[in-house]
């Protein structure tokens, strides 16, 4: 287990996002948290990487995150690419690709090749100002950007948020393919339809409680979640 959640909670002040949040993450798999906005996804992924207090446990790779700094959790392969995209707008594209590299400077051209080959579109625009570029194509500049610090768990929170279905056609090509590539990833997303086409294993969050859990076939049977979630 990669990663491994026991007994989590989180609180803003009195506020409780996350209450007793539990779960696993197997190496090579893709597990997604779903729910609706504010149920804590977003929480629970800076949790996982360090940013954060919480009651409980977070291991990565064996080691409690809590004990280590979260610069060197993005060292030794724990890498989140956040709802925000955090880009640095009046940089280039290629500019920005470097910046993630920079726990990572060996095999630095190579990473950059890898990205490159993922999303076509950036090297086409590598030049380009990251401001001046549309939602999608910054969302896969943010993308891009976190697999050059050559993840081992890579965590994508809400990554589809706002995108037009062909630019998710293009993300969700290129999970595929990070996934035949051996990285973990922890996929905390809204979109259902989406995290069941590509999550081995899914978590229901809803107000900072895991509700459900199972296989996309064990919650695409589940008449709540089919209700709630996919539509009836």
């Amino acid at each position: 287990m990669i990663l491994n959640i026991d007994d989590v909670s989180v609180s803003y002040g009195e506020v409780s996002a996350l209450r007793g949040v539990s779960l696993g993450v197997e190496e090579g798999s893709i597990v997604s948290v779903i729910g609706p906005n504010g149920a804590g996804k977003s929480t629970l992924a800076n949790t996982v990487t360090g940013f954060r207090p919480y009651g409980g446990s977070v291991t990565y790779d064996g080691t409690e995150v809590s004990s280590v700094d979260a610069s060197d959790l993005v060292a030794n392969g724990l890498i989140h690419c956040t709802e925000d995209r955090d880009l640095f707008g009046y940089m280039s594209v290629e500019d920005n690709l470097e910046l993630g590299a920079y726990r990572h400077g060996d095999g630095e051209a190579d990473r950059l090749e890898y990205v490159y080959d993922v999303f076509p579109t950036l090297e086409e625009r590598k030049d380009q100002n990251a401001r001046t570029m549309s939602g999608g194509e910054q969302q896969m500049l943010a993308i891009g950007r976190a697999l050059m610090g050559d993840p081992e768990l890579l965590i994508l929170d809400e990554p589809t948020l706002g995108l037009a279905p062909v630019i998710l056609e293009d993300i969700s090509d290129a999970i595929e393919e990070i996934r035949e590539d051996g990285v973990t990833v922890l996929l905390c997303e809204q979109n259902v339809t989406f995290a069941m086409n590509h999550a081995d294993h899914i978590y229901l969050l809803e107000n900072g409680r895991i509700e459900k859990d199972g296989t996309p076939d064990d919650l695409r049977g589940d008449d709540y979640i089919r209700d709630a979630y996919l539509g009836g």
